[in-house]
């Protein structure tokens, strides 16, 4: 492999960025959870600073290393330098091309790769770089198409191209190539500042060595600033880069090339064995740095920062950030999401299968089971078809968490995407509102066309569509439940632990097994909250109201008819007029619910912000 010797123009008008930190730190503002604060003391030798006076700086055309033991502050300084966490966050100066940072608009111009990756297992490697293009860059589909042709040749991911990412419970491409998948998501947008957090982890040594090649390459061709941090480099790997920042407990030990670090370990005294790397040895001698830089040092700093080809000032950084904060509009980026998002669900095999042969299996199941409920020969017909409402509506609510660990994951790559500015929160929040209706749609439908007939409710076409109706707003009720919560809760097993105790609760406040009357006054308001009360009721009008309820007899002793379908709407306090506002009610749980959601999302990415 060979590097080209001199960095071309690029373009001539491409900003390029300088970015500097003078006298950095940083420390954990947390807190000391339950009685431990009664037993901590703080002793002389605590350190709360994880970055201590850190003065660096990371230039155009030159790919910058930073190293050190585990503990250092590598990672810490990276997300610092990224923007991930804001300057407002950290005692002293983080700049930009001699411009105090300003992190939102930083954080569009540049690229982060976290060392977690956080990519879409059953989407393929070209479907995830081709939606990030879309949603990144401004223009039409095939400026997008291209530029994904030209990252997966120049990542050598083309013959993965239509591979899925894969998981650890199904297979997919390997983990140099989920790497390289990574950083390609992270340069769809050209960015001319690139951040990558061990690009190096977890692999062989060929894969290492092919990554930092082509970062050098982007340095170098297109004048890039590209920081990484690294971990036990080979010597092939250190020899690609153009200097070192070298970290022990928050400090800079060594700011400088490889031959610089080099030089000051001899004038130390050490003796570097043949069989270790420069920087193994230094990591390891990290005691014997911890010294002022000597006066080469400063001088190579100094003379190196004079070079005004490579650090070409840019009075505003920002320039036409503003201006372009997002690269679609509204109703692109509801239309991109949605098709990610729909390939997503239909790729869920077991989701997508198991809410389908929940809805026809569990239909038939309960019609079987209650399908002689209109039998005049049974004594209790009605206490049998309340409860088959009750039942229902406990067998479409129950199975709401099993969207959740689905939505928890695009929670984790929302609030990187929102970040950097690929899209809008509401976008996010209506795209995955839109997809849900056709599928839960026809989950509806096949419940209630297996369950509807079975049970022998009200033969009437106008009676099956109403009660469909309500089966989708009960189940899309359900969705919005969830992902209200998902958004909220910080883990799955929080996650199902809360969704499985308000569900409950809201059964027991339906009306189904303490009237609303016998309900305490203080606890009146969860039957109004109940995601129960609504649909029961207009299970219950749909069947034993109208003309016809005027009609059917429900009770009857000796051929006497002693309570008809109306006279029981009202003493359950049901009035039929309901009938549609109840949906009304049950509509704007749905809305309600969502917009808690995007509330909740959008303040989260709000505090990844500043």
């Amino acid at each position: 492999m060979e590097l080209p010797r001199t960095a071309p123009n690029s373009g001539g008008l491409r900003t390029r960025y300088t970015i500097e930190t003078k006298n950095l730190s940083y420390k954990l503002c947390g807190q000391i959870d339950g009685l431990n604060w009664l037993f901590w003391k703080k002793t002389a030798g605590d350190n709360p600073y994880i970055l201590r006076n850190v003065n660096c700086e990371a230039r155009p055309g030159e790919m910058m290393a930073i190293a050190g033991p585990s503990g250092a502050g590598k990672s810490t300084l990276l997300e610092v330098l990224a923007g991930v966490i804001p300057p407002n966050r950290v005692s002293g100066e983080v700049l930009v091309n001699g411009q105090p940072m300003n992190a939102r608009y930083f954080r569009r111009l540049s690229g982060y790769v976290a060392q977690e990756e956080a990519l879409f297992p059953l989407l393929t490697v070209k479907e995830t770089l081709m939606y990030s293009a879309r949603l990144r860059l401004s223009g039409s589909f095939h400026t997008a198409a291209a530029r994904v042709q030209e990252l997966l040749k120049q990542l050598g991911l083309e013959h993965v191209a239509n591979v899925r990412i894969g998981s650890e419970s199904k297979r997919g491409i390997s983990g140099g190539e989920k790497r390289r998948v990574s950083v390609g998501v992270d340069l769809v947008h050209d960015p001319a500042v690139l951040l990558i957090d061990e690009p190096t982890s977890g692999l062989d040594s060929a894969s290492a060595l092919h990554i930092i090649f082509l970062l050098k390459s982007m340095a170098i061709k297109q004048g890039k600033t590209i920081v990484l941090t690294i971990h036990q480099p080979g010597f092939r790997i250190l020899e690609l880069f153009d200097k070192i920042l070298l970290l022990s407990n928050g400090a800079v030990h060594h700011h400088g090339s490889l031959h610089l670090l080099e030089q000051r370990l001899r004038l130390a005294g050490h003796f570097i064995p043949r069989q270790v790397n420069v920087l193994e040895f230094a990591i390891e001698m990290t005691g014997s740095l911890a010294m002022e830089e000597s006066e080469g040092s400063e001088t190579e700093y100094r003379d190196v920062a004079q070079d005004d080809e490579l650090i070409r000032r840019n009075p505003n950084p920002y320039s036409n950030i503003e201006e372009t904060i997002y690269a679609n509009g509204r109703f692109k980026e509801v239309l991109i999401l949605g098709q990610r998002f729909s390939k997503i669900i239909c790729r869920t095999n077991q989701l997508f299968a198991a809410r389908i042969l929940q809805a026809v299996l569990g239909g038939a199941v309960l019609g079987t089971v209650f399908m002689n409920a209109t039998n005049d020969s049974k004594r209790h017909k009605l206490q049998t078809q309340i409860g088959f409402f009750a039942y229902s509506l406990t067998f479409l609510l129950s199975p709401t968490a099993e969207g959740l660990p689905i939505f928890l994951k695009e929670r984790r790559i929302l609030e990187r995407e929102t970040s950097k500015g690929a899209y809008r929160v509401s976008s996010y929040v209506v795209s995955s509102t839109l997809v849900f209706f056709p599928f839960l749609l026809v989950v509806a439908l096949l419940y209630s066309t297996s369950v509807y007939w079975l049970v022998g409710l009200r033969r009437a076409m106008d009676g099956f569509l109403y009660f469909s109706l309500v089966v989708w707003i009960v189940v899309l009720m359900s969705n919005s439940f969830v992902a209200c919560f998902s958004a909220l809760v910080p883990n799955f097993i929080m996650g199902t632990s809360l969704i499985a105790a308000l569900v409950g609760s809201f059964f027991l406040f339906s009306g189904y097994f303490i009237a609303k009357d016998d309900i305490p006054k203080y606890w009146i308001f969860m039957h109004y909250l109940s995601l129960f009360k609504y649909p029961f009721e207009c299970f219950m009008i749909n069947e034993y109201g109208g003309e016809q309820g005027k009609r059917k007899c429900l009770k009857n002793i000796e051929g006497y008819c002693y309570l008809y379908g109306n006279e029981f709407l009202k003493q359950q306090g049901v009035e039929e007029s309901d009938k549609w506002s109840n949906l009304a009610v049950m509509t704007g749980f749905v809305l309600g619910y969502r917009f808690l959601c995007f509330l909740i999302l959008l303040y989260r990415s709000y505090r990844a912000r500043v």
